[in-house]
């Protein structure tokens, strides 16, 4: 019979085996021993287990793989090949190339150029959208993303967030090729697990300009012979997309580096003015950061017919803010329609651009003294006043500004997230 010895947790049973088990030991302890007293060995003994280490771990990452079904393993195998394409933006033109080396390039490109064709997910999006409003929405709300999903940042995040504070009840759909997908399911995650309603979605930018002024744009665009220009595609594309999914849905259109001070819900066909005359005080710009329109509505029709007529692509903004302007005075200018024909409003720039994209640095610093600090007391309270419906960030001013603890910007976005994790 066995008799079982606790010594210590440890559990030692004494059978007819037992001696050779004790010599086993021995023969180890002498080995161990040996190795120890030689440093070249020593390496060897503690490399081989460090690499047996990293066998383990390879071992239980597949074990893991394995546990997911097929269709993940599928869509992170997707998502990890278009990571490695999204490193490489076809839509950025080479520098200092003539028009026809642009244009050539631009042919050359043009099978990489997805967002341009319909496929079988964009195809989808009619109805992915249809199905998403069908749910109930407060308001619906649009951004356009045409980067990498890894670029959709903290930032990014915390104008998503705004936009949920002030719309607990709203909608938003993101259209983008790269957040319609696994990691742009993560990066949306945190919001998404708190019930809010947020679709990312491939635009099908084909469908989108059918029947509309930009659907002949699209056709010469594609066919290789139009200068893209040097502003990158993504840019006037982006210009684009934002006009026809107005027109063609109806709803507030956001720039992502938005942050959202008060509810849209009861704004009506409104463009906002980024700069007005010192003197005259009337606007001098127009921006298309934020729109708000009816489905379609006629300007947003005139809109698409002058980015189609006079499309440039090598002045920036020409496409987008100067081509708000553009239009809006001639309508205003016109002695048979006046803009209220066309029933929309301009808000002044203290509604959606309330701080100048030259000043804009100075409300993303922390006060360095007193005076400092009263000033920007003011402005936030300013800012959170009933006149001003969002602050844009102008991201490409300022991305690579740091928002700083007790600034203005600080202090306004603690006022308006959710999660309030991204500052």
């Amino acid at each position: 019979m066995k008799r079982k010895i606790f010594d210590d947790g440890l559990i030692i049973c004494h059978s007819p085996k037992s001696l050779f088990f004790t010599c086993i030991l021995f023969s180890y302890i002498f080995v161990f021993i040996f190795l120890h007293s030689s440093p070249s060995k020593n390496i060897d003994f503690f490399t081989t287990r460090k690499t047996n280490n990293k066998a383990k771990q390879t071992f239980d990452i597949d074990r893991a793989t394995l546990l997911l079904s097929t269709q993940e393993k599928v869509d992170n195998d997707l998502v990890v090949e278009s990571e490695v394409e999204e490193t490489n933006d076809p839509l950025v033109p080479p520098e200092h190339v003539s028009r026809q080396e642009r244009i050539a390039w631009f042919r050359h490109k043009l099978p990489e150029l997805h967002i341009l064709n319909s496929n079988s997910l964009s195809k989808q999006f009619h109805r992915r959208v249809l199905e998403f409003l069908s749910g109930g929405c407060s308001v619906q709300f649009y951004m356009v993303w045409l980067f990498p999903a890894e670029s959709f940042g903290k930032r990014n995040l915390l104008s998503v967030e705004s936009l949920f504070k002030a719309h607990r009840q709203g909608c938003l759909i993101i259209l983008s090729n790269s957040m319609d997908s696994n990691r742009g399911y993560r990066i949306l995650k945190p919001l998404l697990d708190r019930g809010f309603r947020i679709l990312s979605v491939s635009p099908d930018l084909p469908f989108l300009v059918n029947n509309t002024p930009a659907e002949a744009w699209l056709k010469e665009l594609k066919s290789g012979t139009k200068d893209p220009g040097a502003i990158p595609l993504s840019q006037n594309l982006s210009n684009l997309i934002r006009l026809t999914i107005l027109y063609k849905y109806g709803g507030i259109y956001i720039d992502s580096d938005i942050i959202v001070l008060r509810d849209f819900s009861k704004l009506r066909n409104v463009v906002g003015a980024q700069s007005i005359d010192a003197v005259s005080k009337q606007w001098t710009r127009l921006n298309g950061a934020v729109m708000v329109f009816d489905i379609y509505h006629p300007l947003l029709l005139d809109f698409l017919e002058e980015f189609a007529l006079t499309f440039d692509g090598n002045k920036w903004g020409f496409n987008g803010p100067y081509l708000l302007s553009r239009v809006v005075s001639r309508i205003i200018r016109s002695k048979s329609n006046g803009y209220h024909d066309f029933n929309f409003t301009i808000f002044p720039p203290k509604a959606f651009y309330p701080v100048h994209w030259k000043r804009i640095e100075r409300v993303l610093k922390k006060p360095k003294n007193e005076t400092e600090l009263r000033w920007a007391e003011q402005m936030v309270s300013q800012l959170n006043g009933s006149d001003t419906y969002a602050i844009h960030l102008w991201s490409k001013r300022s991305g690579d500004c740091k928002i700083e603890e007790e600034s203005v910007v600080a202090q306004l976005i603690l006022d308006h997230c959710l999660i309030c994790n991204n500052l």
